[in-house]
């Protein structure tokens, strides 16, 4: 906290370099349940999506496509299982399944057209 008692950091946006901001738009609403909450242009040339607490930039890799694929987030759920439901039943390509990890996080990961990650996870079931 600052020195006067409150929050300075109030919210996190993650930006994802895309190749095509259509179609990983369409990617995050369809197959992940984002909603849009800008975009600009059309067909879109830059977009940003959110569901809940979590709030993506879809930017256009443009000159610098070595960006691809490399961006990762991690966001933490109250029910990885009950989620990857949700994601399977929406048809989203599922990278890892739910699964207990040794440092005591149950996590399922996805990856987006341009192969950048989301893990969802949350504390494993002892």
């Amino acid at each position: 906290m600052s020195a006067a008692g409150k929050r300075q950091m109030i919210a996190f946006a993650a930006v994802f370099p895309v190749s095509d901001v259509a179609r990983s738009l369409a990617f995050f609403v369809d197959r992940l349940g984002f909603g849009v909450e800008f975009k600009l242009g059309d067909p879109p040339e830059y977009a940003i999506i959110d569901r809940e607490a979590v709030s993506l930039h879809l930017m256009p890799a443009g000159s610098a496509p070595e960006t691809l694929g490399r961006t990762s987030v991690y966001v933490f759920v109250s029910d990885v299982d009950a989620l990857h439901g949700e994601l399977v039943g929406r048809g989203c390509p599922i990278e890892v399944p739910p699964e207990d990890f040794s440092y005591g996080m149950r996590e399922t990961s996805v990856r987006d057209p341009d192969g950048n990650r989301l893990t969802f996870g949350c504390e494993a079931k002892r």
